[in-house]
């Protein structure tokens, strides 16, 4: 434990502190998928997938309701393309060069070097598939190792099981729950915080690597080994 001067308890001292750079990039690309800066050459491919009446339940816990109308989920994605925060992609499968999903960074907070993930929306094509898992181990290696953040938030409506569970098993530790932390869609929200901080993302790396490994999956595409990254509850 440190102490100033006046005998009070203290954090730790920060060593050359250099404020991160806000996401910029165009394209992260792994070996299944690749994450690229959400453009209009992507809608065709997340209205036909997202916006099927088949999904509406992927949209309960986002802040738009379902959308099935082409202009205006069109206007929706102009809008997220031209958003420098949330700062949007879309997760696009390598093999078949089609868009299955999106996500973003948000709540870039430079100065205090945190940052988001966030609006995730997998299409049924990506949910326990492999890309669902890299393109999450992509955007957090771009996040602690190319623009150098500090800490990395993952929040959710606390009635959300599946997004606390992914939390979890993605590595983030739980924090806590902010109790009435927001209104959306008409309905009360508890936030449940999750993080992940620099000194922990090395081991969380090795992990997700390991899991990625090709060899790591039958010849059906089924996992052999889970991916297993303790987190704090």
């Amino acid at each position: 434990m440190n102490y100033n001067l006046y005998n009070q308890p203290i954090g730790d001292a920060v060593h050359s502190f250099h404020q991160p750079e806000k996401p910029d990039i165009e394209i992260l690309e792994g070996k299944y998928s690749k994450l690229e800066h959400l453009s209009t050459c992507h809608l065709d491919d997340l209205f036909e997938l997202l916006c099927d009446s088949n999904n509406d339940l992927s949209w309960t816990y986002l802040p738009n309701d379902p959308i099935h109308d082409k202009e205006a989920f069109s206007t929706l994605i102009h809008h997220y393309i031209h958003s420098e925060d949330p700062y949007f992609f879309a997760i696009v499968d390598k093999t078949t060069n089609k868009a299955l999903g999106m996500m973003s960074l948000l709540r870039i907070n430079t100065k205090a070097s945190t940052i988001e993930v966030g609006h995730i929306h997998y299409s049924p094509l990506l949910k326990r598939t492999r890309i669902a898992t890299e393109v999450q181990y992509l955007l957090a290696k771009y996040v602690f190792e190319s623009l150098r953040y500090r800490r990395y938030e993952w929040k959710c409506d606390s009635l959300n099981a599946p997004s606390k569970r992914a939390a979890k098993r993605l590595g983030f530790t739980y924090e806590g729950t902010f109790r009435q932390a927001l209104v959306y869609k008409g309905r009360n929200r508890d936030t449940d915080w999750f993080s992940i901080i620099d000194k922990e993302w090395p081991d969380i790396k090795q992990k997700y690597e390991c899991w990625l490994d090709e060899r790591n999956f039958k010849r059906d595409g089924t996992q052999i080994h889970k991916l297993s990254i303790r987190s704090h509850v």
